[in-house]
């Protein structure tokens, strides 16, 4: 039936590719047209074409005795730029060889959009696989001729960079340094070389909480940003940090300081790798915290799906950077600290009234901060579930965690969410939490009848069954596994400690009507439920976990 569409009516007819095509053909149904694409040299899945591109550019290196370095982003590029795909491989001129692999890489998938192709033997970039969209009479020779000499001038471009920059770092890279402060951060937050200072004074108070040393994180942090100001990373910005590290390395410095230049923005995505070194990870830290610090304080939070400065990626960051490690580092007192400079930047910048106070507020364990620091806070939290969510921690796991004293230190906070999903897993764990949610219903409603905390006084002497006996000896050698053990932040011993109370609370609840005639004996067994709320509450708010 004919079909129109902006005055434009379909038919039956196509044609092929545009050289090695046969001329008009019809088509009677879609399976018919797809054949009948193919002979005339169209192939019409983009998933067929990706894999002959990938399949033919790996056949090619192989017989070099070479390899294609993977890039599935080109390759559905490419795919998505030609019909009929021929895969021809060239070598990258001699002159070349010497430019760093990230930069052969980087030019030619940028401006030719070809695989990189690798030697194995020497780790170096030596050839190319372009892809052509014809089967060309001489095997493709004169493609492959025209692509290298257009190569050859993108090289000559990036060599005459890397010569430069090269130049610039042996002499200390201080021409850089002083460029930064010309290179404007954001209006209100000053030059990247104020960001620079800050960076660095933070990370060198990072540095002892993760294992680094103060002065190589410091060196670190004032060298992680120099290459902004180099020819290579102003022709290709994605090479930042990478080029970072090639020059703090010809300028002589430590290899674990150059890592940090090119590990700091790191981890950039959820499926990013996270650095392990101390060195990178301080100053990884102390950049993403200056970023959520600063734009906190100048209101430029994330709104609704609006996030222009990445706000969320780089809480995202902080969470993994901090995720597994053993370091205790409050989030809150770095915060703090770091905003005596931040304050500095901003005075400095500000074209107004400057104020530094904006609302003091407490948090859960007393300490006394910023309305904007605890918003900043409550945000990372709110990113934090994602994370834990996505590993199988429910959001009431998660909320039991967040409501106990501490909640700024993440390391803690993922290992107390882990051990508590962990342990609730268990067959005491899930009893014990209904046991709890029973001890303290009763506990509540007998203080809100009476008008008083039942919170001091159990003593086993009036104990009349042995099953409340055998609850009492239960619950001190818990405390006496438990207290020591959150003192050393062993939240599985605690948590294990806190699930074996599961049988001798179902026994006592079995056993005993804790609302006895007697009045002594009530107040008792109300003082002793109150033992079983304080110990399971001293691990995690239990009465938050759902079920």
């Amino acid at each position: 039936m004919p079909l129109t569409v902006d005055g434009i009516t379909a038919g039956n007819t196509t044609e092929g590719h545009r050289f090695m095509g046969i001329g008009q053909f019809t088509v009677s149904g879609f399976d018919d047209y797809a054949v009948k694409l193919k002979r005339a040299h169209v192939v019409l899945d983009t998933g067929e074409r990706e894999a002959a591109i990938w399949q033919g550019a790996q056949n090619l290196a192989f017989a070099a005795g070479m390899e294609v370095v993977p890039d599935a982003g080109l390759l559905a590029e490419v795919a998505g730029l030609v019909e009929w795909p021929v895969p021809l491989m060239g070598r990258i001129g001699e002159d070349f060889l010497g430019l760093p692999p990230e930069v052969l890489q980087t030019s030619m998938r940028e401006h030719q959009k070809f695989f990189s192709v690798r030697n194995p033997k020497t780790g170096r970039i030596e050839g190319f696989v372009t892809v052509a969209n014809i089967e060309a009479a001489d095997g493709g020779a004169t493609i492959l001729k025209g692509n290298q000499k257009v190569l050859s001038a993108r090289l000559s471009d990036a060599k005459f960079f890397w010569e430069n920059d090269l130049r610039v770092a042996k002499a200390g890279m201080g021409e850089w340094a002083e460029g930064l402060k010309s290179v404007t951060f954001h209006n209100k937050l000053g030059s990247q070389a104020d960001r620079v200072e800050r960076i660095a004074a933070l990370a060198r108070e990072i540095a002892p909480l993760v294992g680094a040393e103060a002065e190589d994180a410091e060196r670190a942090a004032r060298l992680a940003k120099l290459d902004l100001r180099s020819a290579m990373v102003g022709e290709f910005p994605e090479l930042q940090g990478v080029m970072g590290r090639y020059y703090a390395l010809e300028a002589g410095e430590k290899p674990a300081v150059a890592d940090a230049a090119r590990d700091h923005y790191s981890p950039l995505g959820p499926s990013d790798a996270v650095p392990v070194e101390p060195v990178s990870v301080a100053v990884a830290l102390a950049d993403k915290i200056d970023t959520l610090t600063g734009f906190w304080w100048i209101d430029e939070k994330p709104t609704g799906s609006k996030d222009p400065f990445a706000l969320r990626r780089a809480v995202l960051g902080v969470i993994r950077l901090i995720d597994g490690r053993k370091a205790t580092l409050s989030i809150v007192d770095l915060a703090n600290a770091h905003l005596v400079q931040l304050f500095e930047t901003i005075k400095a910048n500000s074209k107004g009234s400057f104020a530094i106070a904006q609302g003091i507020v407490t948090l859960r364990d007393g300490r006394r901060v910023d309305s904007k620091i605890r918003d900043l806070l409550f945000f990372i939290h709110d990113r934090l579930k994602v994370h834990l969510r996505d590993q199988g921690v429910s959001h009431d796991i998660i909320d039991a965690c967040l409501a106990m004293p501490g909640n700024d230190d993440l390391t803690l906070l993922v290992k107390r969410a882990t051990a508590l999903a962990a342990t609730l897993k268990t067959e005491d764990g899930a009893n014990l939490l209904q046991g709890y949610k029973r001890a303290n219903n009763i506990l509540s409603q007998a203080e809100q009848k009476d008008g008083v905390e039942y919170s001091y006084g159990a003593d086993v002497k009036f104990a009349e069954t042995d099953e409340e006996r055998a609850l009492f000896a239960a619950l001190d050698r818990a405390e006496a596994t438990i207290t020591p053990a959150m003192a050393a932040e062993d939240f599985g011993t605690a948590m294990a400690a806190m699930a074996a109370l599961r049988a001798p609370i179902d026994a006592f609840f079995t056993a005993v009507q804790v609302n006895s005639d007697n009045q002594i004996v009530r107040r008792n067994r109300l003082n002793l439920l109150h033992r079983i709320r304080a110990i399971c509450s001293g691990v995690a708010d239990l009465s938050r976990i759902e079920g």
